[in-house]
């Protein structure tokens, strides 16, 4: 998704957010990341204000004041918290990890196919269901190397093994990687 964002071509405005949005924001971001409640404040503060900067192709991202982005919300999914966020606080999202094979493809950007998820050096978070945003780690890796859309739930990846198992949105040295503020 981010494989080609360019700020100077994608980002269209920004916009400060009434306190009334900021807090309808950190609420949804509550429901959406429920481990997330104790260090909301920290990440988005109460006394700081934060903007919402459009880009191109429907997608919104959510900035501090100082311009660091922290969420990217795409058309019809969740907040999706960037990596750098994720590397801050790696218990946000579910952990799906792929297989040493996988890891340049995913670097590519390409989708997680399901045999990178089955084979002998994966790892699948059991119980997740279709639509799950996941950190997708790597086979002796300590951090995500990117962060996905379950397109399958695990049990479905398991039995099928078959087809793409999560969808790459966002992945080291992307686009939104190289973005480190936002003005």
């Amino acid at each position: 998704m981010f494989k080609k964002f360019d700020p100077a071509e994608d980002i269209i405005g920004t916009q400060q957010l009434k306190s009334s949005v900021q807090k309808g924001i950190r609420t949804k971001l509550k429901e959406q990341y429920p481990h997330l409640g104790d260090y909301i404040n920290d990440i988005l503060p109460k006394k700081e204000n934060f903007k919402q900067v459009k880009c191109r192709d429907h997608v919104e991202m959510i900035a501090r004041e100082d311009g660091v982005v922290l969420f990217v919300k795409p058309r019809d999914n969740p907040y999706i918290p960037t990596l750098r966020l994720l590397h801050q606080y790696p218990f946000i999202l579910p952990h799906q990890q792929v297989d040493k094979g996988a890891i340049k493809f995913v670097l590519n950007g390409s989708q997680v196919m399901c045999p990178g998820l089955t084979s002998p050096g994966a790892r699948m978070t059991p119980g997740l269901e279709k639509e799950r945003v996941v950190a997708i780690m790597a086979e002796g890796k300590q951090h995500a190397l990117g962060i996905g859309v379950m397109k399958m739930s695990t049990e479905d990846i398991r039995q099928i093994n078959k087809g793409i198992g999560i969808d790459n949105i966002h992945y080291l040295n992307d686009g939104l990687w190289k973005v480190t503020t936002v003005s």
